[in-house]
């Protein structure tokens, strides 16, 4: 082990999180410089961050970890200055940074040189962004301005039983205090804002960083992270048709050992993100999902199976920082239309217009697989051929184009009688929503079974690994 002094909270999280004797402490001597309201007097070890970097199975990374034993773990000028010191070795060397919170946030006494050294931190976490990889798990309180360093993140982990995030606390809200809406609470943060990434006990939330940190590039230079995979490239994903409701188990299925990392799980469950490993690369997936099932095959959750607002801007930031990394992207999809609620109708389009930015704005290999439904708009923004999918499969059951077919025929043929409707209806599904239909314009490469999905998709990956393409000249979009 480095040159930690005390086994503080602080100094337990680094320990747990990274190999065994890896961890090199930068900055151990730091106090702070203020002596203003008798600050001199006070002990500030570390200045109540304990800064460095170690190895995480053999992956270089930057750790801080804010010590609440040391003045709550408030944020002075060298507290800030000591982090950012760590996110400038990371930018040089290409390597993540991980962020433990645990603080009281701004520290009082140093007042505007505080506030400066917050602004510096802002600085280099938004340098950093789309360079290295940003990870922030939550232990303590992290209030006030300090909610935004985990927003600027590309993960966000809070623990289960002790963790605060807020802007605001709940009780200087109007209106509110924290018996009517815990707005600081896991529960509100992960579902309602959308901040958070998974919760959990501090030995569960270390265990999935680590896991996390093995299928990331180190930084936005790498090609991709790979693995070796032990797992059958041309596996038959036997039954997986059953599932096309919960695409989290679609995804768990055509992985390389079962393995789906599911990001921002508790917000906008009717769209899944998450990293998966095909043939031991890492590929980024986005589907929609109009079912969650538990373990026992009881339905937990049920959607209308539209693209909602919350979704698409969930899918969105997944899809950005997945081009910004070079990480391939998988698209499962199974959409009905738009999401028709008054909250949908005032964030909707604009949400959507993000969702189609996003995919025909990445460069990195676009796969897509039509697994159910994909009427209308919210077809054409999910991935499909217009917007830039390199490869698109379906399954023989898909269907593809404006609408349901006896929605179709009743307005084509509105007066007609239940039969001439029906035959209309059918006549409509074989000429124009069924995959074949789809696949004679060139808008789906191959229709294939459902249980050779995994086959197929590695080897689209694979054809696309040297993939190359240019976009016009721009500083960059504004959408």
């Amino acid at each position: 082990m480095g040159n930690i002094a005390t086994e503080s909270a602080a100094s337990k999280r680094i320990i747990d999180l990274l190999d065994a004797g890896s961890f090199v402490e930068i900055g151990s001597a730091v106090t702070a410089r203020t002596t203003d309201f008798n600050m001199q007097e006070k002990e500030t070890p570390a200045d109540g961050v304990i800064t460095g970097y170690g190895v995480i199975d053999g992956n270089l990374v930057y750790v801080y970890s804010q010590d609440a034993s040391v003045l709550n773990g408030a944020i002075g000028e060298m507290h800030a200055k000591k982090i950012a010191n760590i996110y400038d070795m990371a930018m040089k060397m290409g390597a993540p940074v991980i962020g433990l919170i645990d603080c009281a946030g701004l520290r009082l006494q140093e007042a505007t040189d505080a506030l400066n050294a917050f602004g510096m931190l802002y600085m280099k976490q938004s340098l950093a962004s789309g360079v290295v990889p940003q990870i922030s798990a939550i232990f303590g309180t992290c209030g006030g301005g300090l909610a935004l360093v985990p927003a600027l993140t590309d993960f966000t982990f809070m623990e289960s039983s002790k963790a605060k995030l807020f802007v605001n606390s709940p009780n200087a809200i109007a209106g509110n205090d924290i018996s009517k809406c815990n707005t600081s609470s896991i529960q509100y943060q992960s579902e309602k804002a959308g901040l958070v990434d998974r919760a959990g006990t501090q030995e569960e939330i270390l265990a999935e960083i680590r896991m996390l940190v093995n299928m990331l590039p180190a930084n936005n230079e790498e090609d991709s992270s790979y693995s070796d995979c032990a797992d059958d490239l041309n596996r038959v994903c036997a039954d997986i048709e059953n599932a096309v409701e919960d695409t989290a188990i679609v995804l768990s299925n055509i992985s390389d050992g079962y393995v789906f990392f599911e990001t921002k799980k508790d917000y906008a469950k009717d769209m899944v993100t998450g990293f998966i490993r095909l043939n031991g690369m890492t590929v980024g997936a986005v589907a929609n999902r109009s079912k969650i099932y538990n373990e026992e095959g009881d339905v937990l959750a049920e959607f209308d199976g539209a693209l909602s607002a919350d979704g698409a801007q969930k899918a969105a930031e997944f899809i950005g920082f997945c081009d910004a990394f070079n990480i391939p992207v998988l698209s499962l999809t199974n959409v009905s239309g738009f999401a028709a609620t008054e909250y949908d109708e005032a964030h909707l389009a604009k949400a959507a217009a993000k969702l189609t930015y996003a995919f025909a704005n990445a460069t990195v290999p676009k796969v897509n697989v039509v697994i159910g439904k994909a009427f209308g708009s919210a077809y054409a923004v999910m991935n499909s051929k217009a917007t830039g999918a390199d490869m698109v499969y379906a399954w023989p059951t898909a269907e593809i184009g404006m609408m349901d077919a006896a929605l179709a025929a009743k307005i084509m043929y509105a007066g007609s009688g239940a039969e001439v409707l029906k035959e209309k209806a059918a006549e409509y599904r074989e000429l124009q929503s069924s995959p074949i239909s789809a696949a004679r314009r060139g808008y789906v490469d191959t229709i294939i079974e459902p249980a050779d999905t995994r086959k197929y998709i590695i080897g689209a990956f694979e054809m696309l690994f040297t993939k190359r393409e240019d976009r016009p000249m721009k500083k960059h979009g504004a959408v």
